[in-house]
């Protein structure tokens, strides 16, 4: 019996970073740190969608025209230094049911 349950991969990617600038677009041996989670999930077998959650142009323009992954622009307020991943997570969730 084939089950029409779907398994949507969320990967979060804040802009900001008390640590190091721009992390997840800076270049690791040829690609941005991104791509490498991008390109684990799409080679995933079990993920039905992939979906960047970021509050940051410059990560958006990356994943979109590198990867053609879908970007949904997260509000500030849950991209703060202190924000739980849940609420970026169930932002994301819910757009999607909402159809945008």
């Amino acid at each position: 019996m084939k089950s029409n349950m779907k398994i949507l991969g969320i990967i979060p990617a804040r802009g900001g970073s008390k640590g190091i600038k721009d992390k997840n677009i800076l270049n690791l041996l040829g690609k941005p740190l991104i791509g490498y989670t991008i390109e684990s999930a799409l080679s995933s077998k079990l993920l039905d969608k992939i979906v960047v959650s970021t509050d940051s142009n410059k990560i958006a323009n990356v994943v979109e025209s590198n990867y053609g992954v879908e970007v949904i622009k997260r509000p500030s307020e849950f991209a703060k230094d202190d924000s739980p991943i849940e609420e970026a997570l169930l932002h994301t969730v819910e757009y999607l049911e909402r159809g945008r």
